[in-house]
C-alpha cells in the first residue's frame, strides 16, 4: 500500500507512506520509486531507523533502535555502520568512535557501565587492537593491546602519583601428554597475558612508541 507523490511515471516520488507486504511501513522521502531523502523506517520486529536513504538504503546520517533496546547514531554508508557514531548497548555499555562495515574500527571510546572503566584507543574489526588508555577508577594502563588483551610494554599510573612498568608477556601453552582420547579435538584455551613489573617510578612521559 502507497499513498503519496508520484513521478510523470507513476514512481513514487517526493513524500509518501507505504506498509510493505512484509509489515514494515516507511514514511519519508522517495526518489523515482526508492527511499532517498529523509525518512522513518518501522520494522515489524520492533526496531527503528529514521534518518538519511540513498536509492532504497540507509546513507548519510541515522538513528538505529534495535529490538533489545540498543541505539546506533552516526553515519551509514550502503546499510552500513561506516564513519563516526555513537552505540548505546542492551546493558548500558557506550562506544563512540570510528565504523567500518558495521564495526567498530579505528578510534574509539568504549565505556564499561558496571565499572565505569573506559578503553581509549585502536579498534580493528571490532576488537580492541593497537595504542590504547585504559581508565579505571583511580589508575590507568598506557600500552597496546593485541587481539582484545594488553601485551607487550606498558604501564600502569596510579593516581596517588607513581607508576609501574613492565610489560604483558603471553604464557606458552604447555601440552598434556597424557591427554584424554575424546578430548583431542578441542583446541587450547588462550591463556590470559601475564604482567611482569620491571621498576616502579614517579611520574614519566611515555607512549608506545618508546621501545627500550
Amino acid at each position: 500500500e502507497y499513498e503519496g507523490d508520484r513521478d510523470g511515471e507513476g514512481q513514487r516520488h517526493g513524500f509518501g507512506k507505504a506498509r510493505l507486504p512484509n509489515g514494515d511501513t516507511y514514511e519519508g522521502e522517495y526518489e523515482h520509486g526508492l527511499r532517498s531523502g529523509h525518512g522513518t523506517y518501522r520494522f515489524k520486529n520492533g526496531a527503528l531507523y529514521t534518518g538519511d536513504y540513498l536509492q532504497n538504503k540507509k546513507h548519510g546520517k541515522g538513528v538505529f533502535f534495535y529490538p533489545d533496546g540498543s541505539k546506533y547514531a552516526g553515519d551509514w554508508v550502503h546499510d552500513q555502520r561506516q564513519g563516526y557514531g555513537e552505540y548505546l548497548y542492551a546493558n548500558g555499555d557506550t562506544y563512540t568512535g570510528e565504523w567500518a562495515n558495521n564495526k567498530r574500527h579505528g578510534q574509539g571510546t568504549y565505556v564499561y557501565k558496571e565499572t565505569g572503566s573506559k578503553y581509549v584507543g585502536c579498534w580493528v574489526n571490532g576488537i580492541q587492537n593497537g595504542p590504547a588508555e585504559l581508565i579505571h577508577l583511580n589508575h590507568r594502563f598506557k600500552g597496546r593491546f593485541l587481539n582484545g588483551k594488553p601485551l607487550g610494554r606498558g604501564k600502569f599510573i596510579f593516581d596517588i602519583g607513581c607508576e609501574q612498568h613492565g610489560e604483558y608477556i603471553q604464557p606458552v601453552q604447555v601440552k598434556e601428554t597424557e591427554k584424554e582420547e575424546e578430548d583431542e579435538d578441542e583446541p587450547p584455551l588462550p591463556l590470559e597475558p601475564v604482567w611482569k613489573v620491571s621498576e616502579i617510578t614517579k611520574l614519566t612521559p611515555w607512549s608506545p612508541h618508546d621501545e627500550e
